[in-house]
């Protein structure tokens, strides 16, 4: 069974500049530590990538994989889902939702549910959640801060 965790940051930026970011897939692998390669496989009609494909390399782990994505209509709200399992995973569904502060900085949550093919004791795996979680939230806060408007 897929349990869900949630973690917020602050990033010193607007809404407009974290989805940014958030959308611009390809652009992962340079600053999303263990993605090594995605790939939009399909867009919205406005532009948004609806399926995205990754390619993982977190040292003790690899796994290829696809998701399908969904925009809350104002884009405060980024949600996925896993298309179909994987060679690591039965279940993938997470959001991102980002709240303006209204002092500049946004307010970014990140849920993430996720049910391994392969079997790990629970205390693991919550460490790996709240690692990878962690990475997440912080390499998405730095890359954000570190573009400053440049987009």
């Amino acid at each position: 069974m897929a349990d869900s965790s949630t973690q917020s940051i602050v990033i010193a930026a607007p809404p407009s500049e974290v989805t940014a970011v958030i959308c611009d897939f390809p652009r992962y692998p340079e600053w999303a530590d263990a993605v090594k390669r995605v790939e939009v496989v399909e867009e919205y009609e406005d532009g948004y990538p609806a399926r995205v494909r990754f390619v993982l390399d977190a040292s003790v782990m690899t796994d290829e994989y696809t998701l399908a994505y969904e925009y809350a209509e104002d884009i405060s709200r980024i949600e996925w889902h896993l298309v179909e399992p994987s060679r690591m995973q039965k279940v993938q569904n997470g959001s991102y939702d980002i709240e303006d502060n209204g002092d500049g900085t946004s307010t970014v949550s990140y849920t993430l549910e996720v049910e391994l093919s392969v079997g790990m004791l629970g205390m693991f795996r919550r460490k790996a959640e709240k690692m990878i979680m962690d990475a997440a939230l912080t390499q998405l806060k730095r890359r954000v801060e570190t573009l400053d408007g440049t987009r």
